[in-house]
């Protein structure tokens, strides 16, 4: 079956902008379902791009919303808990639907967004709730064509980890910096959503399960430092233990911008680190973290005024390449 028409959940966000943005140059006819059409306004300047506003906790509106499809892909997921943000009902409840309204409504092709480290057995809430989707969805592998990406921590224009420790070490004589010794494998937004694009009619890629990782392993102070050099700033890093580590994040917790959670910490046991390299079936050599960062922190590209003016206006997005 050719595909046509792609529905995608969690598609204004950081990921889902890049995604859509490159599906939209692929000729796919794309539906964007947001709680919010403001939210995803910026997608609407795409020529195949539909926004349609869709609560995906309502199971109604959910199953109108993906009639048409042909396929579906799924990027919903959160950090912290909190409000209605729950980690059972995003990343657990939410694919059992999904995959649930796919069978019925006849829609074969299902792609989801899950997480390097993954486990039911994992020290976070966060790592068991998507362990969980991933096993929910897959209870459908015989009915429906399914690819799971299991990323490690995704970098790029407009993203909220690297940016983050620009910022602070822009503002902070200091950095009190938790889990210090953690490990990541960070990927490029880039290359996570063009794997999502090749896999889409790859039908080599039903029913697996993709590690996605960039060719470097970085510890997280590692990562800051390579943030100063870029920025050209020196500040001295305090690295905290575990316990001042879950200290600090139980600080974080009582403010409201909420940057750090003790469930991030613990998530940070585990080192998000690839098993393996991206499959070759999927056509992507990955990025260094070197070569892109330096080009958006610094904001040394021809559509950086741009970039600033939209992100200012909250409408930022990731631009399509």
């Amino acid at each position: 079956m050719t595909i046509k028409t792609v529905t995608v959940l969690g598609g204004a966000g950081f990921v889902g902008s890049c995604l859509v943005a490159k599906l939209d140059g692929a000729g796919y006819q794309v539906k964007v379902l947001s709680r919010r059409r403001e939210a995803a306004k910026h997608l609407i300047l795409l020529p195949n791009v539909q926004v349609a506003e869709c609560d995906v906790a309502d199971n109604h509106a959910l199953n109108e919303a993906l009639q048409g499809s042909d396929a579906v892909i799924n990027l919903v997921g959160i950090l912290h808990e909190g409000g209605n943000n729950i980690f059972e009902a995003t990343h657990h409840q939410l694919p059992r639907r999904l995959a649930q309204m796919c069978e019925e409504l006849g829609i074969n092709r299902l792609l989801h967004m899950s997480a390097l480290q993954a486990n039911k057995n994992a020290p976070s809430e966060y790592l068991r709730s998507k362990a969980a989707g991933e096993a929910a969805i897959n209870e459908f592998s015989k009915k429906l064509d399914i690819t799971i990406f299991k990323p490690s921590v995704i970098f790029g224009r407009g993203d909220h980890f690297l940016n983050l420790f620009a910022n602070l070490v822009k503002f902070l004589p200091i950095i009190f910096l938790a889990k210090p010794n953690a490990k990541f494998q960070p990927i490029w937004v880039e290359d996570v959503t063009q794997c999502f694009v090749n896999a889409l009619e790859n039908a080599t890629t039903y029913g697996k399960s993709y590690e996605l990782g960039g060719p470097n392993v970085v510890t997280l102070r590692q990562l800051v430092q390579k943030v100063m050099a870029i920025l050209g700033k020196h500040r001295p890093i305090i690295g905290l233990n575990n316990t001042l580590s879950m200290a600090q994040a139980f600080m974080m917790e009582l403010s409201p911008f909420r940057l750090l959670s003790r469930d991030n910490i613990r998530s940070m046991q585990v080192d998000s680190v690839c098993s393996a390299q991206i499959a070759a079936e999927l056509g992507v050599t990955p990025a260094s973290l070197d070569v892109v960062v330096p080009e958006y922190l610094l904001n040394q590209n021809p559509r950086a005024a741009y970039d600033a003016f939209r992100s200012a206006a909250g409408r930022a997005i990731s631009a399509k390449r």
